[in-house]
C-alpha cells in the first residue's frame, strides 16, 4: 500500500500565514501523506499567489504530468480563480482525469474552478478543507478531519447534523453547490453548469444579510432556486448586519426567502468558513433526508483514493504543535 500522495495547488491567495501552511504540511505528512508543490507557498503577486499564467499551470499541469497525484489540495480562497477560467484547458483535463483517482479539492474561491470544470469536461471536485486553513488551524477539527478521509475514500458516505428545519423531506438529486457569491458571479457565463432537479448547498462570509437575499434572490429570479429539489444552508460566517438594517439580520434574509421560494430549504449544514466542516462532491447522484430535527446527505459515484493507496485513519487525527 502507498501513501497518499498530495500536490499543492494555489488558484487564488497568497498564502498571508505561513504558520498556518506549515502546519497544515507537517499534519499530513505525520498521518502518512507525501506533500509536494511546496512551491507555489513562494508566490506573491499583488493579493494574488503568483500570476494568472502560473496559477492556471497548477490546475493545467494535472493534464500532463507523468505521475498523478492521489489529491490536488488548494493552499487557501481569497479571490483570483475567476481571473483562470479561461485560461484552463479544458479539453486535456478531461482527457487525462476523467476516470482517474486524482481528486480536486477545495471551497470558498474554488467554487469558481470546481462550476467551471463541471460545466465544461463534467468532472467531479470536492467541497472541501485546505491546507492552510483547515489542515493547519491551530487546533485541528475533529469532525473535519474524520469526514474528508471517509468521503475521499469511500465508495458511498454520508454527512449528518441537527437541523433547525422542521420539513420532512426524502429528496434525490445531483449534489453540488460551494461559496454563494461566486456561484452567482458565473450565472450567464459558460461556466456556470446546468443542473436540474439538484440537492444545491451553499455558504459564505462577510456578506451582509442584505446582499445574501440579493445573492438568494439572483439564483431564484435566474430560475436556478425553482430546478433544484432542495437548497442546504451552510455556514454564513461574519455576515452581520449594519446600524442601519434596524435588526434585518440573517435569519431576516432567510425567513424572506423561505417565503417566496418553491423549494424546500435545510438548515445548518456544517460546510464553509467554520472549522466544522464535511467534505462534498460537486455532480455526483445524493440522497437528503430530514426527519425530526436530524439532517443526513448520503452520496455515491464520486472518484476515491485507488484501491492501493493507504489512507490515515479517520479516527486519530495527526497533532502538531501551534506556532
Amino acid at each position: 500500500m502507498t501513501s497518499p500522495s498530495i500536490r499543492l495547488i494555489a488558484p487564488s491567495g497568497y498564502p498571508h500565514d505561513r504558520d498556518a501552511m506549515a502546519r497544515g504540511i507537517a499534519r499530513l505528512q505525520a498521518a502518512g501523506c507525501t506533500v509536494d508543490g511546496v512551491d507555489v507557498l513562494d508566490r506573491v503577486e499583488h493579493r494574488f499567489a503568483g500570476p494568472d499564467a502560473v496559477r492556471a499551470a497548477d490546475i493545467n499541469a494535472l493534464a500532463t504530468m507523468q505521475q498523478l497525484p492521489d489529491i490536488a489540495l488548494s493552499i487557501r480562497g481569497g479571490y483570483g480563480a475567476t481571473r483562470l477560467l479561461e485560461h484552463l484547458h479544458y479539453d486535456a483535463l478531461r482527457e487525462r482525469l476523467a476516470g482517474s483517482n486524482t481528486l480536486l479539492v477545495g471551497h470558498s474561491d474554488f467554487t469558481a474552478v470546481q462550476m467551471a470544470l463541471y460545466a465544461k469536461t463534467g468532472l467531479v471536485t470536492f467541497g472541501g478543507p485546505m491546507l492552510g486553513p483547515d489542515f493547519g488551524a491551530p487546533e485541528l477539527n475533529g469532525l473535519m478531519w474524520e469526514h474528508f478521509w471517509r468521503a475521499v475514500g469511500e465508495a458511498q458516505a454520508t454527512a449528518s447534523w441537527s437541523t433547525t428545519s422542521t420539513t420532512g423531506l426524502d429528496v434525490e438529486g445531483p449534489l453540488w453547490g460551494g461559496n454563494l457569491a461566486m456561484l452567482c458571479s458565473l450565472l450567464g457565463t459558460p461556466y456556470f453548469p446546468h443542473i436540474d432537479d439538484g440537492i444545491l448547498f451553499v455558504e459564505d462570509i462577510g456578506e451582509p444579510p442584505f446582499r445574501l437575499e440579493r445573492l438568494l434572490y439572483q439564483l431564484r429570479l435566474a430560475g436556478v432556486l425553482d430546478r433544484q429539489r432542495a437548497l442546504v444552508l451552510g455556514h454564513f460566517t461574519q455576515c452581520r448586519p449594519h446600524a442601519y438594517d434596524n435588526g434585518y439580520d440573517t435569519e431576516a434574509a432567510f425567513e424572506q426567502l423561505a417565503r417566496v421560494a418553491r423549494i424546500p430549504i435545510i438548515r445548518n449544514l456544517p460546510f464553509g468558513h467554520e472549522p466544522d466542516k464535511f467534505t462534498l462532491p460537486f455532480g455526483v447522484p445524493a440522497r437528503l433526508k430530514v426527519a425530526a430535527g436530524q439532517a443526513s446527505l448520503s452520496f455515491r459515484g464520486h472518484p476515491t483514493l485507488a484501491g492501493a493507496v493507504s489512507r490515515p485513519d479517520p479516527g486519530t487525527p495527526p497533532l502538531h504543535p501551534v506556532k
